[in-house]
């Protein structure tokens, strides 16, 4: 079952009647040279330990990894950005499979770089009831291998479709978290990562139960 997956390309095959060739070409390449710069395979992956870390969430409140792994085992979504549409198909199917992800003791965290008010924007917009921490600077991120800067032949075709990143982020750095989903278990060992650099890519929610369901066996 690949509803998120569906959902993207029905999308995709929507969007391409509209974004010129040209654009969409760009685009294209940037991200097949995202991939081959090999951030994604130099990130943390299965087996690794997460480092702890404390970052406040959409209403300003501390939140602390660790904290929260000793209740249980954590899924933690990191996105671009709630101007990504891509990020926000996510977000509503990852919000729909919340009960699920309870019912197997585990607690599901959004984290990317947006400030906390455009986090709450993005949650609500999507009708998720998904804590979100904020990651200025990409700082965690940074630590989890995950940070690129966008392209900056990117940057004003962005502008165009009314994507401003830096207010969003609060910064002028542009730098961004390529998606990735950890499944991290009790003792901070991550049990299963998806880390993609292509951002149109992302983890099944089924996927996610799967994996969850591996652990608490």
């Amino acid at each position: 079952m690949n509803a998120l997956m569906d959902e993207i390309r029905d999308f995709q095959r929507e969007i391409s009647e509209k974004v010129p060739s040209d654009v969409r070409a760009l685009m294209a390449q940037c991200t097949a040279e995202l991939e081959a710069s090999g951030l994604a395979a130099r990130a943390m992956k299965a087996g690794d330990k997460i480092p702890d870390f404390t970052l406040p969430n959409q209403t300003g409140k501390s939140r602390r990894l660790y904290d929260l792994l000793a209740n249980g085992p954590v899924v933690l979504s990191i996105y671009r950005g709630g101007w990504c549409p891509y990020c926000n198909m996510e977000m509503r199917a990852l919000g729909n499979i919340i009960p699920q992800l309870n019912a197997l003791g585990a607690t599901l965290i959004g984290m990317s770089p947006e400030l906390p008010d455009k986090a709450i924007q993005t949650t609500l917009s999507n009708g998720a009831e998904i804590e979100v921490l904020t990651d200025i600077g990409c700082k965690v991120c940074q630590q989890l291998g995950l940070v690129f800067e966008l392209a900056e032949q990117l940057r004003p075709i962005y502008a165009q479709f009314g994507i401003d990143i830096p207010a969003y982020n609060g910064d002028n750095s542009y730098k961004l978290p390529i998606p990735a989903t950890f499944v991290i278990g009790t003792d901070g060992t991550v049990h299963y990562a998806f880390v993609e650099s292509d951002y149109t890519q992302r983890m099944e929610p089924q996927a996610v139960l799967e994996q969850l369901k591996a652990i608490v066996s």
